[in-house]
């Protein structure tokens, strides 16, 4: 919903309040201000002008020579290429320095040797097409008539400064969708802040002659209305000896402002209406209504109508329209007909404000892809009370601008009316209710229109949002202002806290962003060829994953049984953004197919990275200290081999004898743009989290020294360095603290396969110092057993 600033200071008076603290006021009390635009900031330096001579350019042929009198007593020489220039054209004129819309800067020049001191501005180059000002759409200069004084700013004697606030209107605030709803809102919200606003200057909008059901009128119309539900209020009225033609230059403005092109006087006045009412209209040209009549009914089968956008429209028999005494000429609420329509040749107009069941005109404006503003309002629901002052409105704005004479009388076929909702209110119980106490909560609904009366509220009929009295808390609790409200803890003895496993799942993503990963988050679904991307076997039971029945594409179409597509995905995507080094993760669920039955859903933890600092052996020290400080055990690896990874690079992360998953270097066929290196690993977060243990403890510091021994091992071919480890603190006993290996050696004085591993141990007594002799035999023993069980040797 547009608002012009201009519009609402003829409802409340808005001196000292800026449109930026309007619009943060009315932002902060529940009306929110999407937009602050300023209209007609970027023309300045233009006047209006009168051509006071003319003549031809000595040494141009399409050039003229124009003295322009601008006001200020000095007559200014302008050379135009215009045609239609003439001594005494009235003409907006760019002086030197002047700025036109686009940004585009005027300065005095030379044209063909003569001195040009501004321009004389078409209506383009000012913004304005032949709707918003007559002849502005013609070829040349724009021509303006005499009431325009020479000397005069030209956007303001146009009318194009002003300021359009633009609002998010939700849709239980149809109320909101007019100027008189959001100057409503505005008075209350000023009035609550402090600010002497007022009231909403209210105005008896009267023809002189509406009041009753006349015989005049009977002359000319009848309505019927065949079904209640649908409609349950149909308003018109009749104005005859029809003037065609544009609308004064207030109105035209005040509906650019508002989003709505000008059309003409009477199309004009019903969308004026509209904007200031909240209340749509129609006219209807009466020469086209067959036999004076109008009939409110729902659409044969097989009724087609050619709406005023040119269309055949197809109507379903659920379709409410308004017909003629024989075919349909409007789809009620959203459009009307072509044949009806008004042109230059009106002379007679029936002028329609109704109330249509909302529910009714969405469905019809849906069905038939034409949504409009009239059918947006009345989808919302709109107050059956407002039809008739629309209608007086309306013949009021006729009488104004001389457009006709309205014929004594109104036609209104009304349903029953609901009577007055009326709720409880009572001070205290909202106080108790919101946790603060707001003293006058009484006047600040009196000024949005409730009246308060023997301990209730009675709810204006525009309010159809309010029905209960917490509707009147929140309305209290809104003109008072949520900001001065404190921040206060509920009441209650329980607090919210995480389960458990909402608190391991944190905690195991707070160790990942400390191991230097970011988080990623990707679709659970992904595409077939992602399996192909990651290398997964045709008889893989990773490509049996779950079909979605209505998939947003062909890549996006099965639910994902592993992470490492998405992660796959991602390392590309950073590649092409020129990221040079990268580390993601991603704690995420994947969806086994279990047949019929939904997928059965396991939740899996995958990292991955490249650069210089991330490669293969990097993520194997950022798993293990993963799974160190998570579970408080050592992951083991054993080679292994998957499809995603580098056939001698690849190794499955035991924990306890438990397949935890598999960590690699990527294979060199999925290097395709990334860094060679890159490296990933994707883990069962199922059993970390069944491993997992709490934080660590706090240890003393060893009261005694430690005896340290480094030894170097010859390792026949296919020994894993695992296997030697785990050999080494198997035999160690209990005075063993630590097993590290150092050095990795293949090459000269080593038997043909055989590696050499070196290790340090560190051996410990926590009651006293360890001697050298019961280190030494420590030492012994296991190098016994890595002999006696894997034919390792010390290295000499």
């Amino acid at each position: 919903m547009k608002c012009s600033y201009n519009w609402l200071k003829e409802y409340i008076p808005l001196d000292g309040v800026t449109p930026k603290e309007l619009a943060r006021a009315l932002t902060m009390s529940g009306s929110k201000v999407e937009s602050v635009t300023e209209l007609g900031a970027d023309i300045q330096n233009v006047v209006i002008g009168r051509v006071t001579a003319i003549g031809k350019h000595p040494d141009a042929d399409r050039l003229f020579v124009c003295s322009v009198d601008t006001g200020d007593g000095t007559p200014k020489q302008i050379v135009t290429g215009a045609n239609n220039v003439f001594a005494g054209a009235v003409v907006p004129v760019a002086l030197d320095g002047a700025l036109l819309p686009g940004g585009k800067k005027i300065k005095t020049g030379r044209m063909r040797g003569l001195e040009s001191q501004g321009m004389l501005c078409s209506g383009d180059e000012l913004g304005l097409d032949g709707h918003d000002q007559p002849g502005a759409d013609a070829d040349g200069i724009l021509i303006l008539d005499d009431t325009f004084t020479p000397g005069a700013d030209a956007a303001e004697a146009l009318m194009l400064r002003d300021t359009v606030l633009e609002f998010e209107i939700t849709n239980n605030r149809p109320d909101c969708l007019s100027v008189i709803g959001i100057a409503r809102e505005a008075a209350a919200t000023l009035a609550a802040a402090g600010q002497d606003a007022g009231t909403v200057i209210g105005r008896p909008f009267s023809s002189g002659n509406g009041a009753g059901a006349q015989s005049g009128i009977s002359g000319y119309l009848t309505v019927t209305v065949e079904d209640e539900t649908l409609c349950p209020r149909y308003s018109a009225r009749v104005v005859t000896d029809v003037v065609p033609g544009p609308s004064p230059l207030w109105m035209r403005r005040r509906l650019r402002a508002c989003g709505v092109r000008p059309l003409g006087n009477i199309v004009d006045i019903t969308n004026y209406v509209m904007l200031e009412l909240g209340q749509p209209m129609h006219a209807f040209d009466h020469a086209c209504l067959r036999d004076g009549r109008l009939v409110v009914r729902t659409a044969r089968p097989g009724e087609t109508l050619e709406t005023l956008d040119g269309r055949a429209r197809s109507l379903e028999p659920s379709m409410l329209v308004i017909a003629d005494a024989r075919d349909a000429t409007a789809v009620a609420g959203v459009m009307g007909g072509a044949e009806s329509e008004i042109t230059e040749k009106t002379k007679t107009i029936v002028f329609e404000s109704a109330s249509f069941n909302g529910p009714s005109v969405r469905r019809t404006a849906l069905s038939l892809a034409m949504r409009t503003d009239a059918s947006s309002r009345f989808e919302k629901g709109l107050d059956p009370t407002a039809t008739l002052p629309a209608l007086e409105r309306a013949c009021q704005l006729v009488l104004e601008l001389g457009s006709g004479e309205p014929v004594p009388g109104v036609i209104d076929v009304c349903a029953p009316l609901a009577p007055p909702v009326s709720v409880p209110f009572e001070t205290a119980r909202i106080e108790r209710y919101l946790g603060v106490g707001i003293p006058n909560a009484g006047e600040l609904l009196e000024s949005l229109g409730f009246v308060i009366r023997d301990g209730s509220a009675l709810v204006p009929s525009w309010r159809s949002d309010v029905s209960v009295w917490q509707d009147l808390a929140e309305e209290a609790a809104r003109l008072h202002g949520y900001d001065k409200i404190p921040a206060t803890l509920p009441p209650s003895k329980n607090q919210g806290w995480l389960t458990e496993a909402q608190a391991l799942r944190a905690r195991l993503n707070e160790l990942c962003v400390s191991l230097g990963f970011f988080e990623m988050l990707t679709y659970s679904f992904i595409g077939p060829a992602d399996f192909d991307a990651a290398r997964f076997p045709a008889d893989s039971p990773l490509r049996r994953a779950k079909t979605l029945r209505n998939p947003l594409g062909e890549e996006h179409s099965v639910m994902r049984t592993s992470l490492l597509p998405s992660l796959l995905e991602a390392l590309s995507r950073n590649v092409a953004a020129r990221n040079p080094d990268v580390r993601l993760y991603e704690l995420g669920m994947v969806y086994t197919d279990e047949g019929e039955q939904l997928p059965r859903e396991t939740r899996r933890l995958v990292l991955g990275g490249y650069g210089d600092d991330t490669d293969y052996f990097t993520l194997k020290g950022a798993v293990e200290t993963l799974i160190g400080r998570f579970c408080r055990k050592r992951a083991d690896f054993v080679r292994a081999s998957g499809p995603a990874f580098h056939p001698g690079r690849c190794a499955e992360v035991m924990i306890r004898g438990r397949s935890a998953g598999l960590i690699g270097e990527l294979h060199p066929t999925l290097l395709r743009g990334l860094p060679s290196g890159a490296a990933a690993c994707e883990l069962d977060a199922e059993l970390l989290l069944e491993l997992s243990q709490p934080d660590a403890k706090f240890v003393p510091m060893p009261r005694f020294p430690a005896v340290t021994r480094d030894i170097a091992l010859i390792c026949p071919a296919g020994t894993q360095a695992a296997d030697v480890r785990g050999t080494i603190e198997k035999n160690g006993g209990h005075l063993l603290e630590e097993c590290a290996l150092f050095d990795v050696y293949e090459g000269k004085n080593l038997p043909d396969g055989a590696r050499s591993l070196a290790y340090r141990l560190i051996f410990r007594a926590e009651d006293r110092t360890l001697t050298d002799g019961e280190a030494e035999s420590a030492i012994q023993k296991i190098l016994r057993k890595l002999h006696d069980g894997l034919g390792v040797t010390i290295r000499s």
